[in-house]
């Protein structure tokens, strides 16, 4: 069966299917509709470039037909001025409401993030989504575990990391790991795909910057995905299929408090070559 088909009424033969295919495999001949090579099956990546390049909606990869991939809404296009304003009024919240978010919404936190880079289009992410706050903070204590772990035996680099602060706030009743947050979601991957880590980070960033539209907001959990790496018990209470490793993880939940201002960042440094 071809990988493709191609609505000859709809096809104007411009060829930017061909043009725009990163592997390769689209071919067109004068006179002819696009054509795919012989081993286009196995050399596609369903990126989708072909499907959504083509302006008169002809082009059809298997599995992904242009009637089902919504238009561009060229009317929803963020103005340079307003996509600064969307990416500089994104914070990372550390205060959450005691209500729970919603499973449907930290869902399409997901679906939105799924779309992210990932390299070859190989999408080898996958999602753990912690929604109880009990289990939650119980990860927290594991992370204040591999803390005290690392404050006995590599105290050095433990304090660098300031992690005798954040276990003595623990201590104290106050959660530095994950800030009491009502749910961690949490990314991972095949720890041998050299892409991995890159489109979980891409993933996540997907994620965080889609979240203030649903009401909620996130806050990277470094402490939590550095211990998931080099805390056994940890990696063992996730039970990851065999073979993958976190590569990031947010807090998640609704904010506390809203922001009212756009804080300001250091001068960019930039060498031209």
């Amino acid at each position: 069966m071809s990988i493709l088909s191609i609505d000859e009424t709809l096809c104007t033969q411009d060829g930017l299917c061909a043009a725009e295919c990163p592997v390769g495999i689209l071919y067109l001949k004068e006179g002819q509709t696009p054509r795919a090579v012989r081993s286009a099956g196995e050399l596609c990546i369903r990126c989708g470039h072909c499907v959504a390049v083509c302006p008169t909606g002809a082009f059809n990869l298997k599995g992904m037909a242009a009637a089902d991939c919504p238009p561009v809404r060229k009317e929803w296009k963020l103005s340079p001025e307003a996509a600064e304003h969307f990416l500089r009024s994104r914070r990372s919240v550390r205060n959450f409401k005691d209500a729970p978010a919603d499973k449907d919404a930290l869902a399409e936190l997901i679906r939105v993030a799924s779309h992210a880079p990932s390299g070859h289009n190989s999408q080898p992410v996958s999602w753990i989504v912690v929604h109880e706050r009990e289990k939650v903070r119980q990860l927290a204590g594991m992370v204040v575990d591999w803390m005290r772990w690392m404050l006995e035996h590599m105290e050095d680099q433990a304090r660098a990391m300031h992690m005798d602060l954040v276990a003595a706030s623990w201590d104290r009743g106050d959660d530095r790991v994950l800030r009491d947050a009502p749910h961690l979601v949490v990314a991972h991957a095949p720890k041998a795909f050299p892409p991995s880590a890159a489109a979980c980070t891409l993933a996540l960033g997907y994620l965080e910057l889609y979240a203030p539209a649903l009401g909620l907001g996130t806050c990277w959990a470094g402490y939590f995905t550095a211990a998931a790496t080099y805390w056994p018990p940890l990696a063992e209470k996730l039970a990851l299929p065999e073979g993958n490793a976190v590569f990031g993880a947010v807090m998640a939940g609704i904010p506390k408090w809203g922001y009212h201002r756009l804080p300001l960042r250091k001068k960019p440094k930039i060498e031209w070559k």
